[in-house]
């Protein structure tokens, strides 16, 4: 198991003694919050975050400004939360989804006794080769792996970020390694998505007991069912390798398993929105764990406790790598900008780019926003990490001056 540490730890425990904690909040000063999400292949959460800090300070020195991760459930999550909410990075060696071993990073935040997990990081699409993808075969088999190792850690509560798989076992893989077995008629055990029509029997009698203390949330921002023309192997199968006789070879199986998880749980509800994301984990976690599917960004923002010191900032900021209409979709400066106005806050946003449809965002309460690139360069100039973080320092430093006037 490897630590995470370094300066931006360091740092985020500097920020927590801050003026804003406590007896301490200083009410005449400007209180300014931070709160931006990473800057894909170029800046994480909290470089960005520090980045705006400095810009600010340029303009305001004296100002009471707080610097908080932001994620929405997705990737990178873990490496934004974790050290947010104090806690520290590890790493496990597990099965990926063809069976290679892969190091799976995931967060444990020990005072709160909970585990941050990404199941890309295990069975994510990005850990195979496009030509190796074969949902017929990739398992879930590492997600629950690396849920065991948390829970070992002592964590009984969990985040999970379930996009991006490789997989569409119906969960059935993690399933397994929690201890349920799937047996066929002629006792054999199935193990992947190809023979999920094949299941007699499910049983659960060496399922880890620590699970039935565990709760989930799990960050889902899709709404599909498991099966059918909207489900799991129809919308996503494709994505992960399958041709249509796959799709629907995999769309019975889901169904079958589905047909006799629900003779085990009855409960179950193959039907419910989100069953049918990570290719059917979604679906494996509401009917086999104590689960909640919830969007990303709400997760987030009431894990970091981030409603409360936005309802006593001055000023919010936020902002991530390209701002367009689809950051209405449950992105996570939408997100903040929406618990700002709750409490008539205003919202600044920062981005390496906007399309023209990221005007949106205005209606979704973000005053206004500002791309940062300050130059012609190519893509690979502008996403050089000393570029952008002084790009992104100067473009706020410009825009705050306006708050002088």
């Amino acid at each position: 198991m490897k630590k995470f540490s370094g300066a931006l730890h360091r740092k985020r425990k500097r920020d927590s003694k801050s003026v804003w904690d406590g007896n301490g909040e200083r009410g005449s000063k400007m209180k300014i919050l931070i709160a931006m999400d990473s800057f894909k292949g170029c800046m994480t959460s909290l470089e960005a975050g520090y980045a705006a800090e400095e810009g600010a300070r340029r303009v305001f020195p004296d100002a009471g400004i707080l610097v908080r991760p932001l994620a929405d459930g997705g990737e990178g999550t873990v490496e934004a939360l974790t050290p947010g909410l104090g806690g520290v990075i590890r790493t496990a060696r597990v099965c990926g989804p063809l069976g290679r071993s892969v190091d799976c990073r995931y967060g444990v935040v020990e005072r709160e006794k909970l585990g941050i997990i990404e199941m890309s990081g295990a069975a994510g699409i990005t850990l195979i080769k496009p030509e190796e993808r074969n949902p017929m075969s990739t398992s879930t088999w590492g997600v629950g792996q690396v849920i065991l190792e948390a829970v070992k850690e002592g964590c009984r509560r969990f985040l999970i970020g379930i996009g991006g798989s490789a997989t569409n076992d119906g969960g059935l893989g993690m399933l397994r390694a929690f201890g349920y077995e799937f047996v066929r008629e002629d006792g054999s055990q199935v193990r992947e998505a190809a023979d999920l029509g094949r299941i007699a029997e499910i049983r659960g009698d060496k399922v880890a007991p620590e699970l039935a203390e565990c709760v989930f949330r799990v960050a889902c921002d899709v709404t599909n069912p498991l099966c059918g023309p909207e489900g799991a192997s129809a919308v996503f199968g494709p994505q992960k390798g399958a041709a249509p006789e796959m799709v629907r070879q995999l769309d019975l199986g889901l169904g079958h398993f589905a047909e006799v998880t629900r003779g085990r749980y009855p409960e179950a509800d193959p039907a419910a929105p989100g069953a049918g994301a990570a290719g059917g984990l979604g679906f494996a976690f509401q009917a086999y764990t104590n689960a909640v599917l919830e969007p990303g960004i709400r997760i987030v923002l009431e894990e970091m406790r981030l409603e409360e010191k936005i309802a006593r900032a001055d000023l919010v900021i936020t902002g991530e790598g390209r701002l367009d209409g689809q950051s209405m979709m449950g992105k996570a400066p939408v997100g903040v900008a929406g618990l700002a106005k709750k409490y008539g806050k205003r919202v600044l946003a920062f981005s390496g780019s906007a399309a023209e449809d990221a005007r949106a965002c205005n209606e979704a309460g973000i005053d206004a926003y500002f791309p940062i690139l300050r130059e012609a360069v190519t893509l690979e100039e502008a996403m050089e990490k000393e570029r952008a973080r002084k790009n992104l320092r100067d473009t706020v430093e410009q825009a705050l001056r306006l708050l002088r006037i």
